[in-house]
């Protein structure tokens, strides 16, 4: 049992390397770009907030479990813009994955990488709400920065759209709301329509 929790501990420490993984967002009223623990623990407590308006019933559990899992591969591959061509890196990212899980006893390490796959793959209602969720969290700080990191990039209102259209398999209500939200602010702060 003590291995177990020595190999916990180990997993832990190593964690603490995604407060130093960059991502491309400023937090609305900060100077500073976010990090990736950061993005995880928002978009969990998202997932908690926005579950009983899930497209399909979820296990909430699952799915803040997935979310905080899905980004701890930045360890070792960095944050990927998520407008980039080159944004869905899985198999670079599966490396990652197996590498840190590994750091755990072999039943959390096969069941956390079970469900980062899960996430991956978006099939499973838990997925298709947590990928969702995802997406939409920087479109939010986007529409409450000044469109900061649209304009910083020089992405389009129709690029955000339709990278974030996943968003309406999770929960439809929430993605037109949002999409509306993104034409009018966008086109205040100045982000070009295409």
């Amino acid at each position: 049992m003590i291995e177990h929790y020595q190999a916990i501990t180990s997993f832990i420490v190593e964690l603490e390397k995604l407060k130093k993984v960059e991502r491309r967002i400023k937090p609305p009223g900060l100077s500073r770009y976010e990090n990736s623990a950061e993005h995880s623990w928002q978009i969990s407590l998202l997932a908690l907030t926005l579950s009983p308006y899930a497209k399909q019933e979820v296990d909430v559990l699952k799915v803040v479990t997935m979310l905080l899992l899905h980004d701890i591969v930045e360890i070792d591959t960095g944050d990927k813009f998520a407008y980039n061509a080159n944004h869905d890196d899985f198999e670079n990212e599966l490396v990652a994955a197996k590498r840190l899980f590994a750091l755990l006893p072999s039943q959390l390490e096969q069941k956390f990488l079970s469900l980062w796959i899960e996430f991956e793959k978006a099939e499973s209602a838990e997925a298709i709400f947590a990928k969702g969720l995802d997406r939409v969290m920087p479109v939010i700080q986007n529409l409450h920065n000044g469109c900061q990191s649209w304009l910083e990039h020089d992405i389009s209102i129709e690029q955000v759209l339709e990278k974030n259209k996943v968003v309406a398999k999770a929960n439809p209500e929430l993605w037109q709301w949002v999409s509306q939200q993104v034409k009018v602010i966008g086109e205040q702060a100045g982000v070009r329509e295409k």
